[in-house]
C-alpha cells in the first residue's frame, strides 16, 4: 500500500471521510476504488458505494483472495443498509472463511455479523443464531461488540426471551460507550426504549384493551391461560402451540369466541363478523357449522367449542382463563409498519421477502399506510423505496418474523 492509500485508510478509520476521499478521488486502481466505496458508504451514497466496490472486486486479480474477500464483506454491508435481501449468502460465507484462513479476524467477524443481521431481518432465527455464535469467545472491537449485542437482543426479544434481551442490551450499551461512536450509542439507547414499550393489547370482553409490554406477554404465555395470539395467529396453551396463520377464517372464529369468553356468541353475530355479511341465511348457518367443526379439530386437546342455545362458546380446563392477545396495529399493514419502523428505506420486494408474503399483499398494505401518512415513497419504478418514521408509544417486535418461545 502506497503512502496515499495508507493515509486514506487512516482517515477512514478516524472517521474523516472527506480527507480520505481527497487522497484517492482521482485514482482508479482497485485499492483506491475500494477505499472510495467505503467512504461513499459512510457518506450515505450507498448505490455509488456498491458500484465502486464491485469495480474494485473485478479489478483485483483472482490470486488476490484477501482483497476480494474484503470487497465482498464491504458490499454485503452496503446491501444490508439498502435492504437488498434477495441475493444468496454464499459469497459472504465464502469471504468469511477466506478471511479466517488468511488471518484477518476483524473482517471475518464483521462478515459473520452481517450474516446474522441479514438472517435476522428475514426471520431466520436458527441461521442468525448460528452466524452470531461465530463471534462468541472472540476478541471484538467495541463497535463490533455493540452491534453483536444489538443483534443478540433483537433475536432474544423476537423469541420473547426478555431477560436475555435486556442483558444483551446492557452489554451493547457498555460497548457503544467504549466505541465513542455517537450514532451507535443512539441506536442502542433507542433499542432499550423500544424493548420497554407496550408490545400488544389484551382484549377484554367489554372491548377495554390493556397494553402489555414484552415481559408481561412472556408472563402471560408462561401462565396456565389459553392465549388466542393475534400477533402470531394461533393458540398457545401451557407451552403447546397450534398455528392458524394459514387458516384466517378459523382464527377469526376463535378470536370472536375468545373475546366473548366465558360467554357465548350468537350465530348471527358470528356470521356477520366473520363472513362479512348482514343478511345471513340457512346456507351461512350451514357453513358456520362446518367451520366451527374445523375449529374444534384445530384446538382439540387445548380448548373445547360448545354449542349453546343461541350460538357457541369456548370451554377451557377448570381454573384456566381464555385471553385474547392482539398487536398494536392490526391487519396487513401491521407487519409492514413493523419492518419500516427501523427507519431504513425498503423496497416492496424486500418487504415481501422478509415477511414471506406476496408483493401484491405488501403493496396493498403500503397504500393503506401511505393514505394515513404513516409511510412515504421515494424514487420511481425499480428504485422506489419506502420510509417511515420510527413508531412511538409501542413496539412492533411481535409483528416481526420470528419463532415462538419453545421453538
Amino acid at each position: 500500500m502506497d503512502s496515499l492509500l495508507a493515509a486514506a485508510a487512516r482517515a477512514l478509520t478516524a472517521g474523516d471521510v472527506l480527507t480520505a476521499l481527497g487522497h484517492v478521488a482521482l485514482r482508479s486502481d482497485p485499492p483506491a476504488l475500494a477505499l472510495r466505496g467505503v467512504a461513499m458508504a459512510q457518506l450515505g451514497e450507498l448505490e455509488r458505494a456498491r458500484e465502486l466496490l464491485r469495480l474494485a472486486w473485478r479489478g483485483f486479480g483472482t490470486d488476490e483472495v484477501l482483497a476480494r474477500a474484503r470487497c465482498v464483506v464491504a458490499e454485503a454491508e452496503v446491501g444490508l443498509a439498502l435492504r437488498d435481501l434477495a441475493g444468496s449468502p454464499a459469497p459472504l460465507l465464502a469471504a468469511a472463511r477466506a478471511l479466517e484462513a488468511r488471518a484477518d479476524p476483524h473482517n471475518a467477524l464483521q462478515a459473520w455479523l452481517i450474516l446474522a443481521r441479514r438472517w435476522l431481518l428475514l426471520g431466520r432465527r436458527k441461521e442468525a443464531e448460528a452466524a452470531l455464535a461465530q463471534l462468541q469467545s472472540q476478541v471484538l472491537t467495541p463497535a463490533l461488540a455493540a452491534m453483536a449485542g444489538l443483534t443478540e437482543a433483537a433475536l432474544a426479544a423476537r423469541a420473547l426471551q426478555v431477560p436475555q434481551a435486556a442483558a444483551a442490551l446492557e452489554a451493547a450499551t457498555a460497548a457503544a460507550q467504549a466505541s465513542g461512536i455517537t450514532a451507535l450509542q443512539a441506536e442502542v439507547a433507542q433499542a432499550r426504549i423500544h424493548l420497554a414499550q407496550p408490545a400488544a393489547r389484551r382484549v377484554a370482553r367489554d372491548s377495554t384493551d390493556r397494553l402489555l409490554d414484552l415481559h408481561s406477554v412472556q408472563h402471560l404465555l408462561a401462565s396456565s391461560a389459553c392465549v388466542v395470539d393475534g400477533c402470531r395467529r394461533g393458540l398457545w396453551v401451557g407451552g403447546r402451540w397450534r398455528p392458524l396463520a394459514r387458516r384466517p377464517l378459523l382464527f377469526a372464529l376463535l378470536r370472536a369466541l375468545g373475546q366473548a369468553w366465558p360467554g357465548d356468541v350468537e350465530r348471527d353475530v358470528l356470521i356477520a363478523d366473520v363472513f362479512r355479511t348482514r343478511d345471513g341465511d340457512h346456507t351461512h348457518r350451514a357453513r358456520l357449522r362446518v367451520e366451527i367443526g374445523r375449529v374444534r379439530v384445530a384446538v382439540q386437546g387445548l380448548l373445547q367449542v360448545e354449542a349453546t342455545t343461541g350460538g357457541y362458546r369456548l370451554v377451557a380446563a377448570p381454573g384456566n382463563e381464555v385471553a385474547v392477545l392482539m398487536p398494536p396495529i392490526e391487519g396487513e399493514p401491521g407487519a409492514v409498519a413493523a419492518l419500516l419502523g427501523d427507519g431504513a428505506a425498503w423496497s416492496s420486494s424486500a418487504l415481501a421477502l422478509a415477511l414471506g408474503a406476496s408483493q401484491r399483499t405488501v403493496q396493498r398494505a403500503l397504500v393503506s399506510l401511505e393514505s394515513t401518512g404513516q409511510v412515504r415513497a421515494t424514487g420511481r419504478g425499480r428504485t422506489q423505496r419506502w420510509l417511515a418514521a420510527p413508531l412511538s408509544g409501542f413496539t412492533t417486535i411481535l409483528l416481526l418474523p420470528a419463532s415462538l418461545p419453545g421453538d
